[in-house]
């Protein structure tokens, strides 16, 4: 009876200790996602307000507003820095290299998480290896093969290795993703006539589309911030893309001291990446939950 009562007496205590040490991880938690989402959001705002500032007020008050605002930065930086023109090329080639890199990677990993077939594992696993291969490695090589094919200095040659360079880690993915759709509408389809084809297009890919969206973003944001893959297949300077363009504006400043446009070029690379990540930031966390529950 005594020990009843000596538990009965300790469990309040217990209870409040483990609500304090719950407190306690809740905050620090909380402490270190504040801190961290500060570190990310203050330097784009910092740049984002800079770049509205006059040369002057860079380098002299980088810390305060812009006294007025400078809207001929971003006129002069899309007009005549050309950042206009490398936005365009960026376009021409992350577009046509995301839409082939989903089609060939949703096809291929509806196969391998669907169908049950001699090598699969095998096959799988090779898809698996391109993620371990490092870019640098092949850099020599890819110049020399895209120069043989006469794809050097081809927005075409750009996109093909954008597509090859994406798929594995799509692949994985949304191998994992197909994996967790259910069996049930699968063989339903089947059983009403459909066909392979059918099932798939008018199925399954609507059904996988939080996993599509997701990988469309994330390679969406690898493929607009590429700097080593176009650096060594584009040289030439009315081919280059974004990342290059933004280099070789800053290694011009040197000399042209036009800091001002410089802020102003990258803010215009910046707001393609926030606007997409701000309007699918609810499917990408959807697709990526979903995605992670088998491998």
């Amino acid at each position: 009876m005594m020990n009843k009562l000596k538990q009965a007496d300790a469990a309040p205590e217990d209870f409040s200790a483990n609500r304090l040490s719950r407190w306690t991880t809740q905050s620090l938690l909380n402490f270190s996602l504040v801190f961290w989402a500060l570190l990310v959001i203050l330097p784009m705002v910092w740049l984002l307000y800079s770049s509205f500032k006059t040369d002057q007020e860079i380098f002299f008050d980088p810390w305060s507003l812009p006294s007025e605002m400078q809207w001929q930065n971003f006129e002069r930086a899309w007009v005549t820095v050309h950042v206009g023109q490398y936005f365009i090329n960026s376009m021409k080639v992350v577009v046509p290299s995301l839409i082939l890199t989903l089609a060939l990677s949703s096809m291929t990993s509806y196969v391998l998480a669907r169908f049950r077939f001699f090598g699969n594992r095998a096959l799988f696993f090779l898809f698996m290896a391109g993620m371990l291969f490092p870019i640098f490695m092949a850099l020599v090589p890819l110049f020399f093969l895209a120069k043989d094919l006469q794809l050097l200095n081809t927005f075409l040659g750009l996109i093909l290795v954008y597509t090859a360079y994406s798929l594995p880690f799509t692949i994985f993915f949304l191998t994992g993703f197909f994996k967790t759709l259910p069996s049930e509408l699968h063989e339903a389809a089947l059983i009403d006539g459909a066909n392979e084809y059918v099932v798939f297009f008018r199925v399954m890919l609507p059904l996988a589309q939080p996993g599509l969206v997701a990988m469309a973003i994330f390679n969406f944001l690898g493929m607009w911030n590429q700097f080593i893959l176009p650096l060594v297949l584009m040289t030439e300077r009315e081919n280059y893309v974004l990342p290059q363009g933004l280099s070789f504006m800053l290694h011009q400043q040197y000399y042209k001291s036009d800091w001002s446009a410089l802020f102003a070029a990258v803010t215009i690379i910046m707001i393609p990446t926030l606007a997409v990540y701000v309007v699918f930031q609810n499917q990408i966390q959807k697709g990526v939950t979903v995605g992670a529950l088998k491998g």
